[in-house]
């Protein structure tokens, strides 16, 4: 049994064609498997130990999926359409969350392909440890789904079937990470002119990563301040002259929505060295009021928007209300973040609070907002870290 070549585009529906496999996407993993004899049955989604040695043997087994069962809703501040932890390359125009004949739970994921050049790929970042091996299991509903994972350090073929037959199949796969890989991305697809399929109760279970550390202010010797800027709804052009006039390295927050309205924005005034922009989840909630796999969606979907508007991925958090528990914690690491940093000094609208005695300190980190006021406010901090002896500074920079 073959997997379908692509089909031409010129030609309607047609039945799966036994020739060699086109290198595209994961098809290229997908004739790996071919060559040895076509695709097994399922492997057993029994969760696979950490290899010997590696940096999570011994770990709890969890499983580390973003929004795994579809259930968790989008945001009113996520982008129009999307699905809460995964990024679908056809948009809502192809993918979208269902409530009919789900696996499990009351919703899944439906996909239909909008065009016969698409196999309607959904995928997401997994946060993983180095040398460490994973089972990423999924039920699937349809016609040539394929689950497989990239960027794992090791290539690994992708698991698939040719039909579910019109009920629900699991598929699953193992891989074993390289010595550097921190992230995987998982997918899963259809393929060309095969019509619509659904996805439900995703896995990719193996150690999770550290907890982030949270932290409110750097320890150093250096004779250094960082300034930091939340949120993101008023950009204005006195905030962004001064910054450039003084070479601010500035650390900003923005909220995913705003950072997309004005993308060149953020990216002017975070232009000095040290600068970076940084994650503060989607929609601004007191996450320590919600479970951890909410919060994971809050925070990894604002890490994917800014890495995809600014190239980098965040590795600070700043929790929104500085409002943070346990859980934040580890779904911060969960995302890639290292540390959920909150601050030990407000200058916003016209402040000057330190929280502890004297002037500012080395190693302090000051919070600010983009608002209407922010000109005056970076011109009192500066002035109140020139007073004590010190020099605004790139915050990741001190921490990774």
């Amino acid at each position: 049994m073959s997997t379908p070549s692509r089909p031409s585009m010129s030609a309607g529906p047609a039945a799966p064609a036994h020739r060699p496999l086109p290198v595209r996407l994961s098809a290229l993993a997908a004739g790996v498997l071919l060559a040895v004899g076509g695709p097994a049955a399922p492997a057993s989604a029994d969760p696979a130990p950490a290899a010997p040695g590696a940096e999570g043997a011994g770990a709890p087994v969890v499983n580390l999926a973003t929004n795994p069962g579809f259930e968790i809703p989008a945001s009113s501040l996520a982008d129009w359409g999307s699905v809460p932890g995964w990024r679908c390359t056809g948009g809502p125009a192809e993918a979208a969350v269902t409530t009919t004949a789900p696996h499990s739970g009351g919703s899944a994921l439906g996909v239909t392909p909008a065009s016969d050049d698409s196999n309607g790929e959904c995928a997401q970042t997994v946060s993983v440890q180095p040398n460490t091996t994973y089972t990423a299991s999924a039920w699937v509903r349809g016609k040539y789904v394929h689950l497989g994972a990239t960027g794992t350090g090791r290539d690994v073929a992708p698991a698939w079937t040719a039909s579910t037959n019109g009920g629900w199949q699991q598929l699953t796969t193992r891989f074993t990470t390289g010595p550097d890989a921190r992230t995987v991305r998982l997918y899963v697809h259809g393929w060309y002119q095969q019509g619509p399929f659904a996805v439900d109760d995703v896995r990719v279970d193996g150690p999770a990563p550290a907890p982030a550390t949270g932290a409110g202010s750097v320890p150093t010797g250096d004779r250094v301040v960082f300034f930091t800027v939340d949120d993101g709804w008023q950009r204005t052009p006195e905030a962004e002259r001064f910054i450039a006039d003084h070479r601010l390295p500035i650390t900003a927050f923005p909220l995913p929505m705003p950072a997309a309205t004005d993308p060149g924005f953020f990216r002017r005034v975070t232009a000095a060295p040290g600068s970076s922009v940084q994650d503060h989840s989607v929609s601004h909630q007191d996450l320590s009021k919600l479970p951890l796999a909410e919060q994971q969606v809050e925070i990894c979907d604002a890490r994917d928007s800014l890495t995809r508007l600014f190239g980098a991925a965040p590795t600070v958090f700043r929790p929104p209300y500085f409002a943070w528990n346990a859980d934040t914690l580890q779904a911060a690491a969960n995302c890639g973040i290292r540390t959920v940093m909150t601050a030990n000094a407000d200058f916003s609208w016209g402040a000057s609070n330190i929280w502890h005695e004297g002037t500012l300190s080395p190693g302090d980190v000051v919070l600010l907002h983009w608002t209407d006021t922010l000109a005056t406010d970076l011109q009192r901090a500066l002035a109140a870290a020139e007073a004590a002896g010190l020099k605004p500074a790139g915050l990741a920079s001190y921490l990774h």
